[in-house]
């Protein structure tokens, strides 16, 4: 693929600097928005005075900020979206405004400025409660937070965009990406709460919700394989691992990285045994797409998480 001048939105956060980083070791032009709401600049300080990247401190739920970002790029890595499913809960409107009006904002500036490549961060909460798991792309879209349905209301929108205007869109449903920069969900959490009292650990739910976990260069393997391999106009593809583990297994991986023993765990379950309404008890992604172009997780579920744990004891301001 010849080198392009890309936008990743959200480009300052967890998996979108990751993306950043690959698309500058390719050779990219790379220019980035992100309102830094969870964002960091340290996640591209190593990137200061590369002349391929760019940095807008911008907000996509402003219109003139998406049209400044999108103006003459070649193609959009869209990842700005407020990470935190547990919001859904308390403050909704939050995923409405940073994942929804953010995202049609960005869209109109691309149908207005002539950019016909989209790739979208979406998520597997768009499945909801899946009867079987694993869950393949055909799957009913069922979520049950708010997240999950702002994803879901994303996917319809590029989905429209993508038929009236040309734009060439990639979904990709991530399962748990994990690794260096993490600054949320439950690996984050856990590691947090250990950190700051070694005695007892609060587990949100009764532990045995079961997920996939994909370790973030797998991730951005997976995504780099999906955006050069598509030759439809909407494409969806899972993003996940071959296997799947539960909290309490992320807890056993946790005590015994830190050496720790004798903790007292409480769970704290809710409804059928959720860390919090909204919180789904099984999810896992059938990977069958992306296996198809060449795609396979080098790290499994509890090696992604093993990795994640080492490389964010390593870092002494983590907080």
């Amino acid at each position: 693929m010849r080198n392009r001048a890309v936008l990743v939105t959200g480009g300052a956060g967890f998996i979108g600097s990751h993306i950043v980083d690959k698309l500058i070791n390719e050779g990219h032009s790379v220019r980035v928005i992100d309102n830094l709401s969870t964002g960091r600049l340290e996640n591209l300080k190593h990137l200061e005075g590369n002349p391929n990247l760019e940095f807008i401190k911008g907000d996509l739920k402003n219109e003139s900020d998406a049209e400044e970002a999108v103006r003459g790029v070649d193609a959009v890595f869209h990842f700005a979206a407020n990470p935190e499913v547990r919001l859904s809960t308390t403050n909704p409107r939050t995923h409405f405004e940073e994942n929804v009006v953010a995202t049609f904002n960005l869209l109109e500036a691309m149908r207005k400025f002539g950019v016909r490549e989209l790739i979208f961060a979406s998520s597997s909460s768009v499945y909801g409660e899946p009867e079987e798991i694993p869950v393949g792309e055909e799957a009913p879209v069922r979520p049950v937070s708010v997240y999950g349905a702002s994803k879901a209301a994303c996917e319809d929108l590029i989905h429209a965009y993508s038929r009236l205007y040309g734009i060439k869109a990639v979904i990709l449903r991530y399962a748990n990406i994990v690794g260096p920069r993490l600054r949320h969900g439950v690996t984050y959490d856990l590691l947090m709460k250990l950190r700051k009292n070694t005695s007892e650990l609060e587990v949100l739910g009764d532990g045995t919700q079961v997920r996939s976990y994909l370790y973030i260069d797998d991730a951005v393997e997976a995504t780099m394989l999906a955006w050069k391999y598509s030759t439809g106009n909407y494409e969806v593809y899972n993003v996940g691992n071959e296997d799947w583990i539960t909290v309490n297994d992320i807890v056993g991986v946790i005590l015994n990285e830190l050496k720790l023993s004798n903790v007292k765990i409480m769970h704290k379950p809710v409804l059928h045994g959720v860390g919090w309404p909204g919180d789904v008890k099984r999810i896992a992604l059938r990977i069958d797409r992306l296996r198809a172009i060449g795609f396979k997780p080098r790290h499994n579920s509890i090696e992604a998480v093993k990795l994640t744990i080492r490389s964010l004891l390593n870092i002494s301001n983590l907080e």
